[in-house]
């Protein structure tokens, strides 16, 4: 299996990659926050890589950090979450986030990710909480002592974090504070990772 490609970066989008290693391409999904993470075309890059394989296919996944592919990989190990609703949470959530909401019984957190039912959240929490406590930073560790209390993001919040991701991904604020406007106006069960998606479509529109 190959767990790790280190080579030229042909092309990104915020989902996935081509990246050149020795003059193969090889396609590799990555989360949002990766994304956020690689240089422009033609840098030299190294991901860490899950190659998930099915009867009909072989897929890769790339992670800036052992880290994200450690989480990655206990996240679609629980029944409910396979490779794209983790790349969806690790896209919506930084690590330390999901980490957070998991090990905080965090559901309403949980479940505002698309595709994370109750049921889904329950068993995150139930079989991963003891688990994350390997992934946790001491930083991290420090702010868990001091707000044991779950915290679900408000619609500030939200804002606030797809307007940075879009900035981040090099659109004007201006027209960035648009497409958030309008799709946070869409309503239903508001998410980041939901919201990044509606303002990419609606920047597209215009």
């Amino acid at each position: 299996m190959i767990a790790h490609l280190s080579g030229t970066l042909l092309a990104k989008q915020a989902t996935s990659v081509i990246l050149d290693v020795q003059g193969v391409g090889y396609e590799v999904t990555i989360p949002v926050t990766t994304f956020y993470d690689l240089a422009d075309a033609g840098a030299q890059v190294s991901l860490r890589i899950y190659t998930h394989v099915r009867e009909d296919v072989l897929q890769l996944f790339g992670f800036k950090t052992a880290r994200e592919r450690e989480l990655f990989m206990l996240l679609i190990s629980v029944s409910g979450i396979g490779p794209k609703s983790g790349i969806a949470m690790l896209s919506g959530m930084s690590a330390d986030e999901i980490i957070t909401a998991i090990r905080t019984n965090n559901l309403a957190r949980l479940t505002a990710i698309p595709g994370v039912g109750k049921k889904t959240a329950e068993r995150l929490v139930i079989e991963l909480r003891d688990k994350m406590a390997a992934l946790t930073s001491p930083a991290l560790e420090e702010q868990l002592a001091a707000q044991p209390g779950a915290v679900t993001p408000t619609g500030d919040t939200l804002h606030d974090d797809t307007l940075s991701a879009l900035v981040n991904l090099g659109y004007q604020r201006a027209a960035a504070e648009k497409a958030v406007a309008q799709a946070m106006h869409e309503g239903g069960e508001l998410s980041v990772e939901l919201l990044l998606r509606r303002s990419l479509r609606n920047l597209s529109k215009g």
